[in-house]
């Protein structure tokens, strides 16, 4: 079996498994990449909301990033939930000095029941993390807590993700999942131009944890060695398999998970299309 190249996930814990570390970790599975973590925090939550959270403490925080970056060679880093001002700047001051190889940045301030994850300025993101990551990944509402401009169609979604391309200095792609409209549109800026990912719209109640599946993804496409357009591309049909796949699914009383292993049935024959189309 061929030997499979380490991502790594600094985020945290979700004690009902639909988001987080736990939702990394099978994407990352998923995808034939072996998982790492850093968790950052520990929160106390299922699918009807967050109950309790604590932060890890840069502390631990540190001592975790330094046992894996000094065993694995991992090959990309994605983050999630940072909690507060002293993790950010842990993990941001890991990313300024070259720690973290091909990072995507999923700002999670808020949960999609409006829990609130970060406590701190949402703008200390961009300030935190300069031009280290390769890819910067905020749904609107966080598009909006970041730009302070509210965002209502997809010219809305091309305005952020340039201001926030200026601002940060890195690709930035805005994600459309809170539009309405029979597909789910995504709008990546690269600093030069844009590109949508479209998908038919899924209907299901089960969206828990989308967008750390969503980043998790891209950051096992980036450890496999896909291009960055290539990346975000497979994980846009991935995750829209996966709500498709688990759209009757009852797991708890609130919106629950995403099928994070379907991919494994799918994937070698998605890959193989793909390429035998180009």
């Amino acid at each position: 079996m061929k030997q499979p190249p380490v991502a790594l996930t600094i985020a945290g814990s979700d004690s009902g498994g639909c988001a987080g570390v736990q939702a990394d970790l099978r994407t990352f599975a998923a995808h034939g990449v072996h998982g790492t973590s850093v968790i950052t925090a520990l929160t106390a939550q299922n699918t009807t909301g967050v109950t309790a959270a604590a932060p890890a403490g840069p502390d631990l925080l540190e001592a975790q990033l330094d046992a894996v970056l000094a065993d694995f060679d991992v090959a990309a880093v994605k983050t999630g939930m940072l909690a507060d001002p002293s993790t950010l700047l842990a993990v941001g001051g890991a990313a300024r000095a070259g720690r973290l190889p091909r990072l995507v940045v999923d700002p999670v301030l808020v949960t999609t029941a409006g829990d609130t994850l970060f406590e701190g300025d949402p703008g200390a993101y961009l300030d935190a993390f300069g031009d280290a990551p390769a890819l910067l990944t905020p749904n609107i509402p966080e598009a909006e807590a970041l730009t302070g401009a509210a965002i209502g169609d997809l010219a809305g979604m091309r305005r952020a993700a340039r201001a926030l391309v200026e601002v940060g200095s890195c690709p930035v792609l805005v994600k459309g999942g809170h539009l309405d409209g029979e597909s789910a549109v995504d709008v990546l800026y690269d600093g030069e131009g844009f590109t949508e990912y479209a998908s038919p719209r899924v209907a299901t109640d089960n969206t828990h944890g989308t967008g750390c599946t969503y980043s998790a993804a891209i950051a096992a496409g980036l450890a496999l060695g896909l291009g960055l357009h290539e990346a975000i591309g497979e994980a846009k049909t991935y995750l829209t398999g996966a709500l498709a796949a688990s759209a009757t699914w009852r797991l708890g009383k609130g919106p629950g998970p995403a099928d994070h292993l379907w991919w494994l049935d799918h994937r070698d024959h998605h890959r193989q299309r793909t390429r035998s189309a180009t």
